[in-house]
């Protein structure tokens, strides 16, 4: 009889079984995967003296890690720490080093030159000598540890021969000349024990000095210092990419960016600075030639540093090439010459150079212009912002210029360019906008490096030389062979009927798959819809954005903007880059102040035409002009209404234009955010216009409240007649707006601010008619025809106001009680709480002040009466207004006997109690937050 186990025991069986399966299968997919990479061919060196794993591609001839099954844990490998050697070696390096330096310098005295000689000379030679002993030992730290001490003994030998041999020589120039020998020294010492890493290093850092000290020994100008800067420059940047040994490119890298940056500002310095054209050809020929070591470095570098050679280059040739003409012309227009040589640069789409290289000399190009536009930034500003400094003075007459009315103390003349460098910036963005599909053409060379060939997607490290260009076709690897041959069969392609592992070289070359095989995820074919570079549209041409310039990038390419988006831009910067000119032009010229408020009126008409233009067109990324025209137009109406400020007349000729200019603009604008924008500027505009009106009438601020609210009103009736349309409720929400601000107005005097507050709340009412404002305007209208009867009462000096709140709170409760016995659900708030708080709320505010008994008294039984009710009828109104009404009578009762017994007390006793108090808070926390709990769910559950 065949035995069955238990259920639970069946299934732990079934559990190991399964876990040994995935721990066998883990292990297959490894070897697996080791095998695919082992097969992988090895892929070109990308450039001598780089090595591409640090840029995240395999290293050349090695193949790449292959990827381990999820789990995979690598096995530990024995390791043997070296810390405690490296600290008795530095030590016992740093303790010779200082014996040396002690003999030297304090001991060398007592000694003849023989024995001197002997001491320095057999010192010197044996650590020179030790490290290639210790090397074949395989002792290398020690190597490297008597590696150091020589080279402090060898700085030491210069320093003794230059005190006793030759101690007339010039300090600067025995230094360059023993800077020189040691670097030879010791670049042919590491070269010969290619296991050291300190000696190439050392080296590199020796050779910084000679050329400079040269120079500045040889009483050379600046100019040569320069010189001498830029030659060293070249050499560090020529061992940078052919050196031998990270430590000595690095060490490069960071010694050339020095001296170039060092040798760059001498130029510039001395461009800047020259007399003439003639003075600022030799600095602009040092500025060339650096921009030239730039360019070359940069087709040998990779991709950031190419980069950064092309900013340099290009910004070098700029100060080179601008310089010259900077020189000739006045200092004020200096800005243009530099600015169309950085123009300038952006010819270099049409050349041959390297990619990046290109890319960062259009980063330059980019750089000069904006900090040419940086420079009108203070102009703009004191044009816009100017006239707020006529709000202290308004309708004080109209000034003689533009200038007189900005109040600004800018060197006007010294910006004589300003207006020409926005104008010519704003053309050349005009004309990228308009022709942009002709300039799409003309960068098609440059971005056609980087965009997929007909076949598939290029990846980093495909093609020849391990450039960032695909082959033809086929979506290359990283780290493929040639010609984009990641997946030609037999080399790295699955075996018959498997399927491509991605990063196992297992992608398809030429658009397909190996034999049998699958096409990786991310490579695409030639025939495939919708591929990238299939349509032949590059992703800036305004169409769909292509794909970028990496396999599977999908992400990249939904960061990258379309082409519609930039040309958008263009235009957008464009618009605001035209109209800064204008202004800046008009302060620049004086231009009469009819002319200038004239002018900027204008120049708000004119943009709120383009946005009108462009509003609604449905064009993918169009909305960018648009935009951009309807923030222009608000900031320069808000300038033109203050520059407007010092006239009356011209106060209300421009805010009357531009409320009709705006009310205009809404109606011919499509239903959407803008036309509610433009209605909302109309609105404020003629709120302006009705505070003019009670300034010309000779008004005072309180007296001119009631007419504030004639805006208000209309904007009630404009959104009754609107409806639902979405300008509708803006248009009403700035009226509200005016109406505060006329609330505001009307506060120094009493009775204004209760007919104000009272015709707002007949403006409340008004629009609380249409159901749609209802819930909101209601509760406002009744709560402001309360609060203007209390305004009112005050201001009469009424000392029993219940004679005139009870004949509405009792009408009121009534009503209350007719609609809560119709409507059981209706809230006691609806139905009760106006009419308790019309009559409650100023009896205790009368009660505060009244210093006799019989008014507390009453107010307290009534309070106490009305909590009570609320209580028993679980009404949420009456039960929450008389108990906060009876709470404060009572403290205002209770309150001069507090302060009595609080006086007789002991001072130590009210901490005490109080700590008393947190203490018991704090022990029954829990318990009181429970009892929160459980009253704001009876408060709730209230009508």
């Amino acid at each position: 009889m065949e035995h069955v186990p238990p259920p639970a025991e069946e299934l732990a069986r079934l559990d190991r079984e399964l876990a040994e399966l995935d721990a066998r299968r883990a292990q297959l997919l490894t070897r697996r995967a080791w095998l695919l990479a082992a097969l992988r061919p090895p892929a070109p060196t990308a450039a001598p003296g780089w090595n591409p794993s640090a840029w995240g591609a395999p290293a050349a001839g090695r193949p790449g890690p292959p990827a381990q099954p999820w789990g995979y844990v690598p096995p530990k490998r024995p390791s043997a720490p070296r810390s405690a050697q490296n600290v008795l070696l530095t030590l016992g390096g740093l303790l010779l080093t200082v014996a040396a330096v002690a003999f030297t310098l304090v001991s060398w005295g007592s000694m003849g030159i023989g024995g001197r000689s002997a001491v320095l000379a057999a010192v010197t030679v044996g650590a020179l000598a030790a490290p290639a002993v210790l090397l074949r030992r395989g002792l290398t730290a020690t190597a490297e540890a008597l590696a150091a001490l020589a080279l402090v003994l060898t700085l030491l030998d210069a320093y003794a021969v230059h005190a006793v041999a030759a101690p007339d020589t010039d300090g600067l120039g025995f230094t360059a000349v023993a800077a020189a020998v040691l670097a030879a020294l010791w670049t042919a010492y590491g070269l010969a024990l290619g296991r050291l890493h300190l000696p190439l290093p050392a080296a590199v850092v020796l050779a910084q000095w000679p050329l400079l000290f040269g120079a500045w020994a040889a009483g050379a100008p600046a100019l040569v210092v320069g010189w001498a800067l830029l030659a060293t420059a070249v050499l560090d940047g020529a061992i940078a990419l052919w050196g031998k040994g990270t430590g000595a490119r690095v060490t490069a890298c960071v010694g050339g960016s020095v001296m170039a940056f060092s040798a760059l500002m001498v130029g510039l310095t001395l461009s800047v600075t020259a007399s003439g054209p003639l003075g600022a050809l030799a600095p602009g020929a040092l500025l060339l030639t650096a921009a030239a070591a730039a360019l070359a470095g940069a087709w040998r570098a990779p991709r950031g540093f190419a980069r950064a050679g092309g900013v340099v280059a290009g910004l070098a040739v700029v100060a080179a090439v601008g310089g010259v003409p900077a020189a000739a012309v006045p200092e004020d227009w200096a800005v243009l010459a530099y600015l169309s040589a950085g123009l300038a640069l952006t010819a270099v789409v049409r050349t041959g150079l390297q990619r990046n290289a290109v890319l960062g000399v259009l980063v330059a190009s980019a750089a000069v212009v904006a900090g040419a536009l940086a420079g009108a930034l203070p102009g703009l500003a004191a044009v816009l912002l100017g006239p707020v400094t006529l709000l202290s003075d308004v309708w004080a007459g109209s000034p003689e210029g533009f200038r007189a009315a900005l109040g600004s103390t800018l060197p006007w003349t010294g910006l004589a360019a300003t207006p020409v460098v926005l104008a010519v910036s704003a053309g050349l963005l005009g004309a990228a906008y308009r022709w942009w599909p002709s300039l799409a053409r003309i960068a098609a060379p440059l971005i056609a490096r980087e965009e997929p060939g007909p076949g598939g997607a290029a990846a980093y490290g495909a093609g020849p030389a391990g450039s960032a260009e695909p082959g033809p076709g086929g979506a290359a690897a990283y780290g493929a062979g040639p010609a984009g041959s990641a997946g030609a069969p037999g080399a790295g392609t699955p075996e018959a009927g498997g399927a491509a592992v991605p990063g196992a070289g297992g992608e398809p070359g030429a658009g397909t798959a190996g034999t049998g095989g699958t096409p990786a995820p991310g490579a695409s074919g030639a025939g495939a819809p919708g591929a990238p570079g299939a349509s032949g549209e590059p992703w800036y041409a305004g169409g769909r954005a292509g794909a970028p310039w990496f396999a599977g990038g999908a992400p990249a390419a939904r960061r990258r903007p379309s082409g519609a988006s930039l040309r958008g831009a263009a235009g957008a910067g464009a618009a605001v880059l035209g109209w800064g000119a204008l202004l800046l032009a008009g302060a620049v010229l004086d231009v009469p102040y009819a002319v200038a408020v004239a002018g900027e009126t204008a120049l708000v008409a004119g943009l709120l035409a383009l946005a009108v233009r462009g509003t609604g067109s449905g064009r993918e990324g169009s909305a960018a002009v648009p935009v951009t025209a309807l923030v222009t137009a608000l900031a320069g109406a808000v300038s033109a209404g203050l520059l407007s400020l010092a006239s009356e007349g011209t106060s209300y000729a421009v805010f009357g234009a531009l409320a009709a200019l705006f009310a205009g603009a809404a109606v011919r604008a499509g239903a959407g955010v803008e036309r509610a924008v433009f209605a909302v500027a109309a609105t404020v505009g003629c709120t302006v216009l009705t505070g003019f009106a009670g300034r010309s009438l000779g008004l005072a601020p309180h007296e001119a409240a009631p007419l504030m609210l004639l805006v208000p009103a209309l904007t009630v009736l404009f959104g009754a007649r609107l409806r639902r349309n979405p300008a509708a409720l803006p248009v009403e929400l700035t009226g509200a707006l005016g109406a505060l601000v006329a609330v505001g107005l009307a506060v120094p005097d009493a009775p204004f601010l209760a007919l104000v507050l009272a015709l707002c709340g007949v403006l409340a009412a008004g629009a609380a008619v249409r159901p749609e404002r209802r819930p909101v305007a209601a509760y406002l209208a009744a709560a402001l025809f309360v609060l203007a009867t209390w305004v009112r009462l005050a201001a009469s000096e009424v000392s029993f106001p219940e004679a005139y709140t009870l004949p509405v709170t009792v009408p009121a409760l009534m009503v209350g009680f007719l609609r809560r016995r119709k409507d059981p659900e209706a809230s006691s708030w609806t139905a009760y709480g106006p009419g308790l708080a019309a009559t409650l709320l100023p009896s205790l505010a009368v009660a505060w002040t009244d210093p006799d008994w019989q008014r507390p008294l009453l107010l307290g039984v009534s309070a106490l009466v009305i909590t009570l009710l609320g209580a028993r009828y679980r009404l949420q109104a009456l039960l929450l207004l008389g108990g906060a009404v009876l709470a404060l009578d009572g403290l205002h009762e209770l309150a001069p006997y507090v302060v009595q017994v609080a006086g007789a007390l002991p001072r130590w006793l009210p901490p005490a109690l109080a700590g008393l108090l947190l203490l018991v808070v704090g022990a029954t926390y829990e318990q009181r937050l429970r009892d929160a709990r459980r009253l704001k769910d009876v408060l709730g559950r209230m009508r």
